[in-house]
């Protein structure tokens, strides 16, 4: 099914990749954009290429094809869970699915809302072979009258004289007990029911998914935001809408926040703010120190707050946030924007010495100052314009920065030339004739000592000079030694983790399910952790086969804890011993580049269009880099090594006996697909009646021979009289 559709996307322009995933029942086409495409112009082209694809999938897809406007790799900025005890959690999923993720899909910045453990209802109808061979019964026949006793059509209007009636049949079938009492057919004068050759159940439409929050069953909502928009307010959105939920919900329904990524947010926002106000005192203090005048100190210290306020703007104009990058550069203008003030305050403060008045001073000494201040502005801004034009994921990180703090600087150039001078004509008095206190001597005493240390050392390294200069290169030597064997990175740690899980690909889902939890368990016993999440099967990105799992944990708050790779560290060995379980722990990046999700924090990608030796090849170069120094945790995304049961249709006894490849393969997917047989509709959602064995025949190869077709005469033929089964190890053909 992916073949069509990546013809069609391969066409869209401004592409930079697109990769694509495939496993049983699903496919996912993941397409990276130039940072120059404008995402809302290219959703519209890949829809158009949805539309054009679409006469070539497969007639029989369930779901047809969507797409969204998200980084699939991205971590969802909020995750709430539902739980109960006493509501089937099919209820459950009802009001998670149909209330809750329908209504945070419509907020403004929500990209979309994965819901993991889905447990979605459905009646499952589960045929017992023997019982449907005993009264000569095919498969196809029971898929035939379930889905014509089960309507749900229109069925007209009765107008009388006075009034119009509205008519409206009882054909829909709502449970299992409705289809229980369904009559297949006739057998020698009786009825046989439904429930007579197999088991009707109320059950959800697929018990291979799972989802726990410490240790219990529930559902859980994943929130993911639209590239570009601002996390605080798409996670304050939802915060507003849950008490609304809570009191449409039932009260045995328990809604529970899991994660919320806006409080570390908050919180390094809330840090930034104070290391800037910090700063700020700093310059203050320093400037009044060696001013030692209040009125002085006042004059540059109001070219901080005015240089802010005027950048503020142009970020607004610009659209920007105030978010890490914009905070930081802000704190680091901090103590370029006062320099260009206090440069004009020397100038005057010395004009004003030579005993002239402050207005004339400011004249003079502004005058003579004012290109000093515009070349010194200029060269300063100047220094950021290579981060300014930096191209790829990078340059657009740092743009907003390098905007920010030149656009400080500059607006500082302008305050010193405008502001600056007009408070000195104002408030700066002369200081000469002027008696001081003793702060003000025993700071001139202290600075005094200072020029005299300073002279001293420097008449010390001028009849040194070799030394001195030894003394440099061996500095210079020592910082590139550091600059390279320093550990580098493209972003620090974030303080959440999470953790995926892989078992071998032949695992059943009650033995994956077990191994998860004792996995989880020992997660929770972390004095570190505060809550443990985990999801296996289908229901979310990363996690679509049977033996791949994740962990999501959140961590208690940072004082109470080491940092996250230390916790990571710790958990390690004590994962190392669940037997039969491969465990790759990560503390997740805040920004992932490209939209593929792994279960490591590295990617390296093999390409081929040969896929037998990219096949060959990956296990070779997987295990090559786990032996290198420094890797840990090496493995690959490569599941084709499921054991499989092969059927060999004999297409001359098939023709003989007037039965079709077509019928044998519908048969066997009636049998062991979970065919979607008929649709139950309500007022709110619509269901699935699903076709399948009993369990007790599905995970028994041998019970094929139990399964008849029908051939053309009518009569029932046993399907191993027509086929036969080999097993195989894999690899599967997809």
């Amino acid at each position: 099914m992916a073949l069509p559709l990546e013809k069609e996307f391969a066409l869209i322009a401004g592409i930079d990749s697109m990769t694509s995933t495939s496993t049983l029942g699903q496919m996912q086409v993941t397409m990276q954009f130039s940072l120059e495409r404008s995402i809302d112009a290219a959703a519209l082209d890949v829809q158009s290429a949805i539309s054009r694809a679409a006469r070539q999938l497969p007639p029989t897809m369930t779901t047809p094809p969507s797409y969204r406007k998200v980084n699939p790799a991205d971590a969802a900025v909020f995750y709430l869970a539902m739980t109960s005890d006493s509501v089937p959690m099919w209820t459950v999923d009802e009001y998670a699915q149909t209330l809750m993720a329908q209504r945070i899909s419509t907020i403004s910045g929500v990209a979309q809302v994965q819901v993991f453990g889905t447990q979605k209802y459905a009646v499952h109808v589960q045929l017992d072979p023997r019982a449907l061979a005993s009264r000569g019964i095919g498969l196809d026949e029971v898929q035939t009258v379930i889905d014509q006793h089960n309507a749900n059509l229109p069925t007209g209007t009765l107008y009388g004289e006075h009034r119009a009636y509205t008519l409206q049949a009882n054909g829909q079938l709502q449970n299992a007990a409705g289809y229980r009492s369904l009559i297949v057919t006739y057998r020698n004068g009786s009825p046989v029911r439904l429930g007579e050759i197999g088991k009707v159940i109320d059950s959800v439409q697929t018990d291979k998914v799972a989802a726990w929050h410490n240790g219990k069953r529930g559902i859980v909502l994943a929130i993911q935001r639209q590239p570009g928009t601002n996390t605080i307010e798409v996670v304050d959105a939802v915060k507003k809408l849950l008490p609304t939920f809570r009191e449409q919900i039932p009260a045995a329904i328990g809604i529970e926040i899991l994660y919320d990524r806006s409080i570390s947010i908050r919180e390094s926002v809330e840090e930034v703010q104070f290391s800037l106000m910090l700063a700020l005192a700093l310059v203050v203090m320093v400037i009044f120190l060696f001013l030692r005048n209040f009125s002085a100190t006042l004059i540059p210290s109001l070219a901080l707050p005015m240089s802010i306020v005027g950048t503020f703007a142009i970020m607004y104009l610009f659209g920007f946030s105030l978010n890490n990058l914009s905070l930081m550069a802000l704190t680091l203008c901090v103590g370029f924007v006062v320099d260009d003030a206090i440069v004009m305050l020397e100038n005057i403060s010395r004009h004003m010495e030579m005993g002239k008045s402050a207005l004339q001073a400011t004249y003079d000494g502004s005058r003579e100052i004012a290109f000093t201040i515009l070349s010194m502005t200029i060269s300063l801004a100047a220094v950021f314009i290579p981060v300014l034009f930096m191209s790829g994921m990078l340059g657009r990180l740092l743009n907003e920065f390098a905007i920010t703090i030149m656009t400080a600087v500059l607006v500082s150039g302008v305050v010193s030339l405008t502001l600056t001078p007009m408070l000195c004509a104002r408030w700066l008095k002369p200081q000469h004739n002027v008696r001081h206190g003793r702060l003000y001597n025993a700071l001139e005493r202290l600075f005094e000592g200072w020029k005299w240390l300073y002279d001293v050392s420097l008449r010390w390294v001028l009849r040194h000079q070799n030394f001195a200069l030894i003394v440099f290169v061996a500095i210079f030597a020592v910082t590139a030694w550091m600059f390279v064997k320093m550990p580098k990175d493209f972003l620090p740690s974030e303080d959440s983790g999470q953790l995926f899980a892989e078992a071998a690909q032949d695992v059943s889902f009650e033995a994956m399910a077990k191994l998860q939890q004792q996995a989880a368990a020992i997660v929770k016993e972390d004095p570190a952790v505060e809550s443990v999440m985990s999801f296996i099967g289908a229901g979310g990105v990363g996690a679509t086969a049977l033996n791949l799992g994740r962990i999501f944990i959140v961590l208690k708050p940072r004082g109470e804890r080491a940092t996250p790779d230390e916790i990571i560290q710790r958990l390690r060995p004590k994962l190392a011993v669940v037997p039969g379980f491969r465990v790759f722990l990560q503390n997740i990046p805040t920004i992932r580049i490209g939209g593929q999700f792994s279960k490591t924090q590295y990617q390296f990608t093999l390409q081929n269009a040969d896929t037998d030796e990219l096949f060959q090849w990956t296990p070779v170069i997987t295990e090559r880099i786990s032996k290198l120094p420094g890797f840990q945790d090496v493995t690959n995304d490569l599941q084709i090594a499921n054991p499989q049961v092969n059927v060999e249709i004999n297409r001359n006894k098939a023709s003989a006996l007037g039965v079709t490849a077509q019928q044998i393969e519908n048969t066997l997917y009636n049998a062991y697909g979970q065919r979607q047989v008929s649709t139950i509709y309500t007022s709110s959602n619509q269901y699935w009646v699903i076709l399948e064995l009993d369990p007790q025949f599905q995970n028994d190869p041998s019970a094929l021979s139990l399964i008849h077709v029908r051939a053309a005469n009518g009569a029932l033929v046993p399907l191993n009289s027509v086929a036969t089964l080999t097993r195989t190890l894999g690899p599967l053909s997809i």
